[in-house]
């Protein structure tokens, strides 16, 4: 076949391939355009998901007749003074948004320049274009595209549904929306409730407000404010605490000089931050804003502008790293406000009202001895007097002697933290997590502070206090073993005998020795110190499961943390063992001492706190 030269039309819609892949790809750029042109507010409108119609109005600078004619060619663009490619600092420099919407749809643009007596308007219907004619319009911008792949049907198959679509535009919006909290934006359609986002303040309050609106008063009630800059590179934005995750990364919203970027180098940075805090199912989520010089990053790689290429990448992921540990570690003994609120939740249902049996009507309101969760009751219409605080169902709260060994290990740290607080009920309400009243189930500990009170998982608190001090003592001096009088042989598969050996080096570092013993064996001759009495079998089990899901190419550091985690769970105090009193508020005052006591090394939270205000509103005091 011979070579030929393609027509300019075949040209345009190649091109137009590579940048609109969907409307909300049309939706960016146009919005992009927008921000460029200095504009505060910007008006989002669309029909069919985007594919009938996508409207985009703006407050902005507006363009002359001479620069509209020009604007709809290919590689036209008002965003470069020169030819220099190697500063970009404007979200849009390509010059083929509008040629590209015009050669795959039907374009209509209208606008007005401020040194104009009016406005005026072009259209290109499939890459036919008409020439500027006289418009009525107030300053700004505004563009119409109708009918998206109209010139190639066959890329309209690929589409999905209209709601799949819409919501594609939705989250293209919101993260233009975060990226600029100083523009108000407005989305409407005929999918959805119109959706307005004002202008917010200047700084970190009012990007915070904008955060909130977009990501929900959640992230904004549990936000930790992110800061740092080393060599030119700032890093800046908002991390969620680790208690409050969701089940993939869609919320982790990164920008680099106000563009928001999909980069995999960023995202393994947050997740190497959370690595200490989070399992791998679950994901955080921030929104991260790193600003530097246009000459350090290459954001014209990719067509639709979505990656980016860092000259020195080893700074900004170590930047990343950094600032998102020291924001955590500043609020690690903060737990999720959410935790509170889903308890408030589900005890509000058997408090509901009138549509449960329990509620008897009129002015009694509850009746208590109808309430399925009374104990007690063992016939229908009996009603038992109550014998006080004698009843054997209150054993549970009861704070009298141990109901089994703790261990020593815990019996050391109880007994090393429990003298300084040998202090009254009254004064221990002063501290964060406040005086220990009660333990429920012979689980959760029940504290009383000035202003509500707090549940605490005591295997919980106590494995995160187990999982610091190994990391503490690996880094000063070693973890101190203790040998068993007696080896404990422990029998696995030849596969994981074989990977725990290879590993012995690494192991011996928390202070666990273990030795083969035979092709199906090993035997455990030492154990951390800290950990007392353990299930050294359970261990070195659990252990060989996770060497076999370790990546090689995982830092040597964060393996010992995996290590050093699974550890702390063997070795915290369980579910089931009964506390003094003493020795709760020791465990509670030890929590307040240790670093990122608010979530275990699984990423769960070890305490929930309820504020006074919403128990009285359970009960209609409030």
């Amino acid at each position: 076949m011979p070579v030929r030269q393609l027509p300019e039309a075949v040209i345009n819609r190649i091109a137009a391939g590579e940048v609109i892949e969907r409307p909300a790809s049309v939706v960016k750029e146009l919005v992009e355009n927008a921000l460029d042109a200095g504009a505060r507010r910007i008006d989002v409108f669309t029909d069919g998901g985007g594919r009938r119609l996508v409207r985009v109005s703006d407050d902005g600078e507006g363009m002359t007749r001479a620069d509209m004619a020009l604007a709809v060619e290919r590689h036209a663009t008002s965003k470069l003074a020169g030819d220099d490619l190697s500063a970009i600092g404007t979200l849009g420099f390509r010059g083929e948004a509008l040629a590209s919407i015009g050669a795959v749809a039907r374009l209509s643009l209208a606008a007005r320049h401020r040194s104009e007596p009016h406005a005026w308007s072009i259209a290109v219907d499939c890459g036919v274009k008409s020439g500027p004619k006289p418009a009525a319009l107030g300053a700004g911008t505004r563009v119409e595209m109708r009918d998206l792949f109209h010139a190639t049907p066959a890329r309209l198959k690929f589409l999905k549904q209209d709601r799949t679509e819409a919501e594609a535009v939705r989250e293209v919006v919101r993260r233009l929306a975060m990226s600029r909290p100083d523009v108000a934006f407005t989305l409407a359609g005929e999918e959805r409730l119109p959706v307005t986002f004002a202008a917010a303040l200047p700084g970190a309050a009012g990007r915070l407000a904008r955060l909130g609106d977009v990501l929900g008063a959640d992230f904004s009630a549990n936000a930790v404010a992110v800061a740092a800059g080393r060599e030119g590179v700032a890093i800046e934005g908002f991390a969620a605490l680790p208690t409050l995750t969701r089940a993939n990364a869609l919320g982790q919203y990164l920008f680099v000089n106000d563009r928001p970027v999909r980069d995999r180098l960023l995202l393994g940075a947050v997740r190497a931050a959370y690595a200490d805090y989070l399992p791998r199912d679950r994901h955080p989520l921030v929104a991260l804003f790193v600003s530097l010089d246009a000459r350090e990053v290459d954001v014209n790689v990719h067509p639709a502008k979505t990656e980016v290429r860092f000259r020195n990448v080893g700074l900004v992921r170590a930047l990343i790293v950094h600032a998102l540990k020291e924001a955590l570690a500043r609020e690690a003994r903060r737990a999720a406000t959410t935790g509170g609120s889903a308890a408030m939740a589900a005890l509000r249902p058997a408090l509901a009202g009138p549509s449960s049996a329990s509620w008897s009507g009129g002015r009694r309101g509850w009746d208590w001895r109808r309430s399925p969760a009374r104990p007690g009751d063992s016939g229908v219409g009996r009603i038992d007097a109550p014998n006080g605080f004698a009843d054997p169902e209150q054993a549970a709260f009861a704070v009298g002697a141990p109901a089994v060994d703790l261990g020593a290990g815990l019996a050391a740290d109880i007994a090393a933290a429990a003298a300084p607080f040998a202090e009254s009920s009254v004064q221990a309400l002063d501290h964060p997590l406040g005086a220990a009243c009660a333990q429920v189930h012979e689980t959760y500990i029940v504290a009383q502070t000035r202003d509500g009170l707090v549940v605490v998982d005591q295997h919980a608190a106590h494995e995160r206090i187990v999982y610091e001090k190994l990391k503490a003592a690996m880094e000063k001096s070693g973890v101190a073993r203790q040998i068993l009088l007696i080896p404990e042989i422990v029998e696995l598969d030849e596969a994981d005998v074989e990977r725990l050996l290879k590993r012995v080096a690494e192991l011996e570092r928390f202070g666990l020795v273990v030795d083969s013993f035979g092709p199906g064996a090993v035997a455990l001759r030492e154990t951390p110190a800290l950990l007392g009495e353990i299930d050294g079998g359970g261990l070195v089990r659990d252990l060989a499961e996770h060497l076999s899901e370790w990546d090689e190419t995982l830092p040597l550091e964060r393996r010992l943390m995996q290590v050093a985690s699974s550890m702390a769970c063997h070795g915290s105090v369980r579910a089931g063992r009964r506390l003094k009193l003493l020795e709760m508020n020791a465990l509670l005052r030890e929590m307040e001492r240790t670093p990122n006591s608010g979530q275990c090394n699984h990423g769960r939270p070890t305490y929930v706190e309820l504020r006074l205000a919403d128990i009285e509103r359970l009960f209609g005091r409030r």
